[in-house]
């Protein structure tokens, strides 16, 4: 659950949220609300909030994710907030769907 991540770990999935948000080249507004809900889940300081929000200008570049990072504990944490980013907008795109088949492939 997200109430046992720690703060890098809470950082590391949003992350990931934001960079699945940009999957499809664009980040809709129902992909902006739900990531929203989700800082506000994690109950995130300023910085991380305002780091979060760059994430969603710009995505994060490829070298910073990494799913092999992934804990194993939190595996299913993970996926299942990714899940609910790219079903967000009501479409999943091709693009999102093979890019979940390959996190999910590549997690620890």
């Amino acid at each position: 659950m997200l109430q046992d991540l720690d703060n890098h770990e809470r950082m590391q999935l949003m992350k990931f949220v934001c960079s699945f948000a940009w999957a499809d080249l664009e980040v809709h507004p129902n992909e902006r609300d739900f990531v929203a809900r989700i800082v506000k889940r994690l109950d995130l300081g300023v910085d991380e909030r305002r780091q979060v929000d760059r994430w969603l200008e710009l995505p994060p570049s490829p070298d910073e994710i990494d799913p092999t990072l992934v804990p194993t504990a939190h595996r299913k944490t993970f996926v299942d907030t990714i899940v609910g980013i790219i079903e967000s907008d009501g479409v999943v795109s091709d693009e999102e769907r093979d890019s979940l088949a390959l996190f999910e492939h590549l997690l620890p």
